[in-house]
């Protein structure tokens, strides 16, 4: 079992640095987040209160994060045989979920902006100028860890990432209202921030659903995989062919192989260990061999 065990280590790794990562980025927003409730409730700012309550999200996205990564590892038990690391994938779906839930009440607020536009002060540029800070240096923590394979820092990441373009937004908003006393900016800032959350929280939703459901690695084509495994000498056929994620970057793999009832088992079996190791950096597969004759037999009965 020694591939299995590197697999493992490497992951290890790279949680350390994800989780160090995510603490950080926790402690940064949630302490900035009581400074903006406190300076949305003195200046009367939606862009504030929004952005405040943004942050809470990415507090509790952070947390949920941290959470998963936590339980992801703790080690495999007879009732949960591939562990906790399927929690991470429920962890960005209900963070994809709440980017939904966030973006639509946003809008719902906006609305009520158009109808009857606010007085801001300009204490709320201040305020969203040091949020726009904060969450500038958690994006940048955030991208050192691995957000393009990991779908559950991603969704943490996508938190920061909306987070800071409604700072953007609350400053924009806030010299528009400053200088031309223009106070629709602020909900047009929030609409189109909303809609950005909107896109993010839906593909991470659609992501890990993906995954929740069983469905096929999107980097793995399967009719590749199938193609390959028969190109392998003494293969005849191949059937019962599943390729599915437990977690971001932890394919697993199940086939049976029909080959010739006089070839040899061992060598095709590791032939194909290793192909699907080395060209689909599928490292957990578990494969069937089978003769002719059995595979006849079973369509018989």
């Amino acid at each position: 079992m020694g591939h299995s065990h590197d697999h493992s280590h490497h992951h290890h790794h790279g949680n350390d640095a994800n989780k160090k990562a995510l603490l950080i980025s926790f402690i940064l927003i949630f302490s900035f987040m009581i400074i903006e409730v406190i300076g949305g409730i003195l200046t009367n700012s939606l862009a504030l209160l929004s952005d405040a309550g943004h942050m809470l999200s990415d507090a509790f996205a952070l947390g949920l994060s941290l959470a998963a990564f936590k339980l992801g590892e703790k080690a495999t038990n007879a009732a949960k045989t591939y562990g906790y690391k399927r929690f991470e994938i429920l962890a960005a779906f209900i963070n994809g979920l709440t980017l939904l839930g966030i973006s639509l009440y946003i809008f719902w607020e906006a609305y009520h902006r158009f109808l009857a536009p606010p007085e801001v002060s300009t204490g709320m540029l201040f305020i969203a100028s040091i949020g726009l800070v904060v969450n500038i240096i958690v994006a940048w923590i955030l991208l050192k860890g691995d957000t393009s394979h990991n779908l559950n820092l991603r969704s943490a990441f996508l938190h920061v990432l909306g987070d800071m373009l409604g700072s953007v937004g609350a400053i924009v908003a806030g010299l528009l209202i400053y200088f031309f006393n223009w106070n629709i900016a602020d909900p047009i800032a929030s609409v189109l921030v909303a809609m950005l959350v909107l896109i993010s929280g839906w593909r991470v939703t659609k992501d890990s659903l993906h995954v929740l459901m069983e469905g096929t690695p999107t980097d793995i084509s399967l009719e590749q995989v199938k193609a390959a495994l028969q190109q392998i000498p003494g293969v005849k056929n191949i059937h019962d062919l599943h390729v599915w994620s437990i977690t971001s970057d932890f394919p697993a793999l199940t086939c049976h192989i029909t080959v010739g009832s006089d070839e040899n088992r061992d060598s095709i079996l590791h032939s194909a260990t290793a192909m699907l190791k080395n060209e689909f950096h599928v490292a957990h597969t578990t494969l069937q061999i089978e003769s002719e004759d059995f595979e006849q037999c079973e369509t018989c009965n």
